[in-house]
This record gives C-alpha cells, structure tokens and sequence, in this order.
C-alpha cells in the first residue's frame, strides 16, 4: 500500500478544523503543524497574452484537512474520506493590468476568499488531483 494510501491523520482536528475555517492564522503560528483551513494572504503574478504581468496580493484558502482511507471486504475495498481545504465563500476583483498591447483587454479577475473550510474538491472550482 503506498504512503498517500494510508490513515493521514485520523485524531479528531476536524472540530479545531471548524474552528478555525473564517479565521487567518496568527502569525505566530507554525504553518508546517498547523491543522485546519483558514484565509491566508497570497501572492501571485497575473498575466495574459498581450499584456505586462502584475504581482497580486489576495487572500486564498489553506490549510490541511483530516484524510483518511480503510479497507473493507466489498468493492472497491476501500472507504476514503479525502477533503481538502476549499473556498467557502468568495468575492471576485477585476484590476487592469499594465502595458496591454492596442486591441487587448486591460481587465483580470481573480477571486479573494471570505471562507474556506474542509470539503470535498469541486472541479467547477478547483483543480482536482486524482490517484
């Protein structure tokens, strides 16, 4: 059985990760133990073709959520339960970007998460890893 197959984390942190879903983890905090999903700041480059990038700050969503998987005796031998740190709620922002060719439009829009919690991964807005 491959590592990322086994029980990750199967102590009960799925209340601390209620807890603390809206909130941004102090600074004081250590990110590498910190169990949960909260609103981080986080920067990004945002780009398109026919324009200069620009450095954003927003907030996202991380975090690290309970996961685990057993197996049992029917198909598919296995029961899972893998969420994920998801937005919640979110806003969407469009800035104009700097030094856009003639004929290109200026305008990007990202979102800025208001919520985040543990969930399953919806394609619809998440890039979704499969095994």
């Amino acid at each position: 059985m491959k590592l990322h197959h086994m029980i990750l984390g199967s102590v009960p942190f799925l209340i601390l990760a209620g807890c603390v879903s809206t909130l941004k983890p102090p600074p004081s905090i250590n990110l590498r133990t910190f169990i949960g999903c909260a609103v981080r700041e986080f920067t990004f480059l945002a780009k398109k073709p026919g324009c200069k990038g620009m450095r954003i700050t927003t907030d996202a969503c991380w975090g690290r959520c309970e996961t685990w998987e057993k197996p049992v005796l029917d198909p598919p031998y296995i029961e899972a339960n893998h969420r994920l740190c998801t937005y919640n709620e979110t806003k969407s922002v469009t800035v104009k970007l700097p030094n856009c060719a003639a004929g290109v439009d200026p305008s990007y829009t990202y979102p800025v998460a208001l919520r985040c919690d543990c969930g399953i991964c919806l394609t619809a807005t998440t890039e979704c890893e499969t095994v």
